[in-house]
């Protein structure tokens, strides 16, 4: 494949991607509005902090993968990939361990002070009177929003303070986490309000979405205690600044900030916030994924993106819908012969049923093989006979299918 590197990935990943017969054209200095007449020629597209328009899909004449090193996917316009067929993937996980650091970091920095402390030596200032008073951490109660892999690994690191940490329960968490977060002894609330409620320091980690967009508004601000403690190293977007602000300037809560709504999309630009600027505010430069441990992490987890998809997987896509679609699901079993599938589908096409997804496996052995396929329509009797008297067709099934995916009993 021929991919366009738009951000800086590290060379030891440029040359791993090479050696498997890869071209790669590193432009790290692209921005959003160069893409557009770059991305011709090519195959995939990666980037980091890099947004990728709708333009830049309707530009491609080539595209058909696009990974995003991280995990976050909300810089790019998946929509408009998800139109044109082109594949969205992400790399989650792999920056948890750096972002739970920085957000204890924060955490510390705010509650002991520590970059006033640095200021005031800086300028020659001496201040151990002022500087003297904290909170401490021991016994404080931490609220995590969020109970993914960075959540979890806050949770492990707050709970090495002494702090006691809670969630929100969640039906459907799976299994493994469920399980972690009672080895970690993580105490479930029934809604959000009851857990910022109870919670001295609230800590963020859900995705940038419509339904996590000023999750954190005027309302769950003035449920927080007073002198609260908020981190946000998850997405500008989940809080709403202005309300924030209100509540920095009434004294009512503190923050420790990695992330704002708005923030430039290169790696420098002059810029003002008066966010980031609040004396109650510890704020950093989005910088929670930035150890070099995430980014060889991250950048090895392209490289294995790149290796799946040309087998034949989207490893991580995030702009297929779910795997079972349709009203109908088909079985159909067969002997692994040229052509039988494609008789399959013309007549389903005849009776104008769209296939929305299909897979075929093949027994052990490779001389027979099994298709399942999910239909959008009915499947007659007549149908059903039709594929039935396909030669090298085995049987054929059908179920119904739930609007949820699953099959009726």
């Amino acid at each position: 494949m021929r991919i366009l590197v738009a951000d800086k990935l590290s060379e030891q990943t440029l040359r791993d991607l090479g050696a498997r017969g890869h071209e790669c054209i590193s432009e790290p200095g692209l921005g959003a509005e160069d893409l557009p007449a770059h991305i011709r020629g090519h195959d995939a597209l990666v980037v980091r902090s890099t947004k990728v328009p709708r333009a830049v899909f309707e530009a491609a004449d080539r595209l058909v993968l696009v990974i995003r090193a991280g995990a976050g996917t909300n810089t790019i316009d998946t929509d408009a990939a998800a139109e044109r067929g082109v594949f969205v993937c992400n790399v989650p996980g792999r920056n948890a361990a750096a972002v739970a650091e920085l957000t204890l970091g924060l955490l510390l920095a705010i509650d002991r002070r520590i970059p006033d402390n640095v200021s005031d030596l800086r300028a020659g200032r001496w201040d151990k009177t002022g500087y003297a008073r904290a909170d401490g951490l021991l016994g404080k109660t931490m609220g995590i929003v969020g109970l993914g892999s960075i959540g979890l690994l806050v949770a492990e690191r707050a709970a090495a303070f002494g702090i006691r940490v809670r969630s929100v329960a969640k039906d459907g968490r799976p299994r493994e986490v469920a399980a972690r977060a009672e080895e970690l002894g993580i105490e479930m609330c029934d809604s959000l309000e009851e857990l910022v409620a109870g919670a001295d320091i609230v800590s963020l980690h859900v995705p940038a979405s419509p339904t996590t967009h000023h999750l954190v508004d005027e309302t769950l601000l003035a449920r927080m205690r007073p002198g609260a403690i908020l981190l946000n190293t998850s997405r500008g977007d989940v809080v709403d600044e202005a309300a924030l602000l209100r509540a920095l300037d009434e004294g009512r809560v503190r923050a420790g900030l990695d992330v704002y709504d708005g923030e430039p999309g290169s790696g420098r630009a002059d810029w003002d916030s008066p966010l980031a600027r609040h004396p109650a505010v510890v704020a950093t430069h989005h910088i929670g994924a930035s150890t070099d441990q995430a980014q060889r992490a991250i950048a090895q987890g392209v490289t294995e993106l790149v290796d799946a998809f040309v087998a034949g997987e989207a490893r991580d896509c995030v702009n297929l819908d779910p795997d079972r679609l349709g009203t109908i699901a088909l079985t159909v079993r067969h002997l692994d012969r040229v052509g039988v599938l494609a008789q399959v589908l013309d007549r389903l096409s005849a009776a104008g049923l769209n296939v929305q997804h299909m897979v075929n496996r093949v027994f052990r052995g490779g001389l027979a093989a099994v298709a399942f396929i999910d239909v959008d329509g009915d499947a007659s009797d007549e149908l059903l006979a039709s594929l039935r008297e396909i030669p090298d067709v085995l049987g054929v099934s059908v179920v119904t299918l739930h609007p949820d995916g699953e099959a009726a009993p």
